[in-house]
């Protein structure tokens, strides 16, 4: 059997593939693995060959043809334009988060044989006047293009689970810090930035307050998180197959104090606090703190803290 990974070239979906082949390694999916097809604009760098590198766009109906058949076990729906882009670009955005998104649930009815369909789904669906905590049943209202349209994807997955024409789990994963490399489209993209560019001896700014308090996950986290949503019985799931993946909260200066503490004084010297009304108006309207009692339960876990990620990203990319 197979599953597909849309985005699997990307940062999180070759993380994704690697961990779903050492869960098949380890007997811990519940079907054999044949392949793991990346679908993308670029190919997978993942060197195994069990992974089979599509490229091209979701737009392509011979393409999802091809990606999605009787063998296909699960789904992984990664691909997407971030909030950032999103905010620039509103057909772009439509085109990927909602359009694609439709074909790629019509792709997997087409073959009906319900396979496991996990989507990432975002903070940004939320805005408007919220708890301090957030509710497992708060409804959303989004304030940006993206929390827009992942919020209709949220729906339309849901819905073709309902149907019973696919297996959903829509994982609506926290802020990821600290992600290696460049920055990417988000407007969040400063809560790695702040913390990978100083311990490189980089300067960097913070566009938003100290005080902005924020729902983080390392990347390591996330990716075993989506891996287990995976594996999550559906009997366990409600009818909503909406989970909110579990995360810290921390504040913007919080995290800074982070950075100090793991590359010392020189490190948050670098960064500077200079306002960005675009990006505040977006990350700004998200919210910090979750109940995750829910999802606790069923096995999903966060970092112990943000330095605890922060240490994570230092080992593995600076010491």
């Amino acid at each position: 059997m197979n599953i597909v990974v849309t985005g699997g070239a990307g940062f999180l979906g070759s993380r994704v593939i690697t961990e779903l082949l050492a869960a098949a390694d380890a007997g811990k999916l519940p079907h054999p693995l044949t392949k793991v097809i990346s679908l993308d604009l670029a190919a997978c760098p993942i060197q195994d060959p069990r992974v089979v590198s599509l490229t091209g766009d979701l737009a392509d109906p011979a393409l999802l043809r091809q990606a999605v058949d009787a063998d296909t076990a699960g789904i992984y729906h990664l691909a997407a334009v971030l909030s950032g882009g999103s905010a620039e670009d509103f057909d772009l955005s439509h085109r990927v988060n909602v359009e694609a998104t439709h074909r790629l649930l019509e792709a997997a009815r087409a073959i009906d044989s319900r396979p496991t369909f996990v989507f990432t789904s975002s903070l940004a669906v939320f805005g408007g006047a919220m708890p301090e905590v957030v509710p497992g049943n708060l409804a959303t209202q989004p304030e940006s293009t993206y929390g827009a349209f992942k919020a209709m994807g949220e729906l339309l997955v849901n819905e073709y689970s309902r149907k019973g024409w696919v297996d959903a789990r829509i994982a609506r994963l926290p802020t990821i810090s600290v992600r290696p490399g460049k920055p990417n489209s988000a407007a969040s993209s400063f809560a790695s930035g702040i913390i990978r560019e100083p311990l490189q001896g980089i300067p960097a700014v913070c566009p938003v307050p100290l005080d902005t308090r924020m729902w983080l996950s390392s990347p390591n986290t996330a990716v075993a998180n989506l891996v287990h949503a995976y594996l999550v019985p559906a009997a366990e799931l409600p009818a909503w197959r909406v989970l909110d993946i579990p995360g810290v909260s921390v504040t913007v200066g919080e995290m800074l104090h982070a950075l100090e503490t793991v590359g010392g004084a020189e490190a948050r010297a670098l960064v500077s606090e200079v306002p960005d009304e675009s990006i505040m108006d977006i990350v700004c309207s998200w919210p910090g703190v979750f109940d995750i009692e829910r999802t606790l339960a069923q096995g999903f876990a966060p970092d112990n803290s943000f330095e605890s990620a922060v240490r994570q990203f230092h080992a593995e990319f600076i010491a």
